[in-house]
């Protein structure tokens, strides 16, 4: 039974279905593993075990929700109704919300049985998730490892086989940085394609999404949920066919980029890395794919310090919201060094000079996007470093900016994404001699992440990665 949640959320679906199997049986599964593994991955923040079987117990073989009986796991930054969110932070204690986002209404509504929250770095600042309120989680292939961050808890998760899927958000490249980590699909949407509400109208730079074991299953959830809600105050217009359709043709002739220059000054990147990208390019010229090593122009002078006067106000508000949870202002000894270096870092920041840099990053992005005219899809490293050792970047030490500065050079490659606000995807293509995980990603035009799906499923197709398993679920 352990071996089922390597298997993917489609076709633990269709078992349920066919009556071959109860949703009670495969969420006790998926629950058990986490009660054996999560002492040593740490991914979990909290598990519903009773609320879990009382929605599984509601399920029957004759339920024709797509996913019915399939569990799942939520970030701890993402309100569910009934469970803590804490942000992995002291600051929010324990407050339950009575409310679920909307996606989390759209996970429920297709059957899925939500099974807990998952870890994430203190309000989501870094690449790493090791948390001071509830310790690290770890790299599945080597828990010495980082599983990447903001959403490192879900890909842990998924990589252990506790559950198949789960739900992260990507502000800087949190979803494909722990998917690259943790040999999982890790897709970045395009910019408003899946509603942030109901807390937030829109974003430059938030986007929601899930971490896969294949491409079958990001398919299948952006179909469910891609979309305007009420009240979104901007949102990308709806594709021409469902994604299950698009993503099924094949892509054609693509012209491709090389890309292997970091966005970020000073950034340099691992042979291992670079090799990962070149075989990638070697594989889809076999496939009929036009490739061509190209530089697009993303590089531009304090490009981290103008990311950073977008991105800490974002985690000032949190903290903001935090302390009116408590009745009171934050202080510093709510939260950890980094994120009060952010706090410190907005109130620093007067608004002349964050529209400027505002200015100047939507200035980045209409280059960039311009440069995409050449070509189809852009091909880069995923990550520039191999994933990095547990408490090399946590943000806690006696100079947090420099951890905060270091964790860009470990992944300069994904936070243009989201400035541009362009579709991106992170497949786990190969395997490092140190045996981790090996990913490239794939940065898309705006708006197409049908031509990136299409591809993503090609590669799958030639170089299957869902039957590597991390050591816990092959032992399963």
């Amino acid at each position: 039974m352990n071996g089922l949640l390597t298997r993917s959320a489609t076709e633990l679906a269709a078992l349920v279905r066919r009556g071959e199997l109860t949703a009670r049986e495969l969420v006790e599964t998926s629950l058990r593993r986490i009660d054996e593994l999560d002492a040593e991955i740490g991914a979990f923040t909290h598990v519903a075990h009773d609320a879990a079987l009382e929605a599984a117990d509601a399920i029957g073989a004759d339920d024709q929700r797509p996913f019915a009986g399939v569990p799942i796991a939520i970030k701890d930054n993402k309100p569910v109704a009934g469970m803590p969110i804490t942000m992995c932070s002291d600051l929010f204690a324990d407050t339950v919300p009575g409310h679920d986002a909307f996606l989390v209404r759209r996970i429920r509504e297709a059957g899925f049985v939500i099974v807990g929250k998952t870890k994430l770095p203190e309000m989501g600042i870094l690449p790493t998730t090791e948390p001071r309120r509830f310790g690290p989680a770890r790299n599945p292939w080597a828990p010495d490892r980082t599983p990447g961050g903001s959403s490192g808890g879900s890909a842990a998760a998924v990589a252990a086989g506790m559950v198949p899927i789960a739900h992260g958000n990507d502000g800087g490249g949190s979803i494909r940085i722990p998917a690259a980590c943790c040999g999982l699909v890790g897709l970045k949407t395009s910019r408003g394609r899946i509603s942030l509400g109901p807390e937030l109208g829109d974003s430059l730079l938030l986007c929601e999404g899930v971490l896969t074991r294949t491409v079958d299953d990001t398919v299948a959830l952006l179909d469910l949920l891609a979309g305007y809600e009420p009240g979104d105050m901007t949102w990308a217009p709806p594709p021409p066919a469902p994604y299950r359709e698009l993503a099924g043709r094949a892509p054609g002739r693509l012209r491709v980029a090389v890309a292997l220059n970091p966005p970020l000054e000073g950034a340099t990147v691992d042979p291992v890395c670079e090799r990962a990208a070149r075989d990638a390019a070697a594989l889809l010229e076999s496939l009929g794919h036009e490739l061509a090593e190209a530089s697009p122009p993303w590089s531009q002078q304090n490009v981290l310090s103008d990311f950073t006067r977008l991105w800490a106000p974002l985690i000032s508000l949190t903290t903001m919201i935090g302390g009116a949870l408590r009745g009171r202002a934050a202080t510093a000894e709510d939260v950890e060094p980094l994120t009060w270096v952010m706090w410190e870092n907005a109130q620093s920041t007067n608004s002349l000079d964050f529209l400027a840099a505002e200015a100047r990053m939507k200035s980045l992005a209409r280059g960039l996007v311009a440069f995409l005219d050449q070509y189809d899809v852009v091909l880069t490293p995923a990550l520039a470093r191999r994933p990095v050792a547990i408490g090399e970047i946590h943000g806690r030490g006696p100079d947090p900016w420099d951890n905060y500065q270091r964790s860009g050079y470990f992944t300069p490659f994904t936070a243009i994404c989201n400035v541009t606000g362009l579709p991106a995807i992170a497949l786990p293509l190969y395997h490092g001699d140190d045996g981790l995980p090996l990913a490239v990603q794939l940065i898309g035009r705006p708006l197409a992440e049908d031509v990136l799906l299409s591809l993503a499923r090609q590669l799958e197709q030639a170089l299957p990665w869902a039957e590597r398993l991390a050591p816990q679920a092959a032992a399963a």
